[in-house]
């Protein structure tokens, strides 16, 4: 069975549910297609809607994320506009960029 990728904005209280592992559902966003440019597409949207975007691959698409599905997480860390990518390790160092 082939996961669904899903991005999905979150913000500094999503992500420390997350870091608990509890399950979160977040309103997600997915790729029109597996295309790079499709997959990019989807997480700039998500990014729209709040300051961190979560990268999750499920099994269901409107399944609950949990952290074990998150694949990354990307935002704006130095206000260039640019999105930085951590590692679903680098969870507690993305809550303190947002201010804890």
């Amino acid at each position: 069975m082939s996961r669904t990728r899903v991005y999905a904005a979150a913000d500094a209280a999503l992500l420390r549910t997350l870091a608990e592992d509890e399950p979160v559902t977040p309103e997600r966003v997915t790729a029109a297609s597996q295309d790079e440019e499709d997959e990019y597409d989807a997480l700039l949207t998500a990014a729209e809607h709040g300051p961190v975007v979560v990268c999750a691959e499920l099994d269901d698409a409107d399944a609950p994320i949990r952290l074990r599905d998150v694949q990354s997480f990307h935002l704006d860390a130095d206000g260039s506009g640019d999105l930085a990518w951590y590692a679903p390790q680098e969870l507690d160092e993305v809550i303190e960029l947002l201010g804890g």
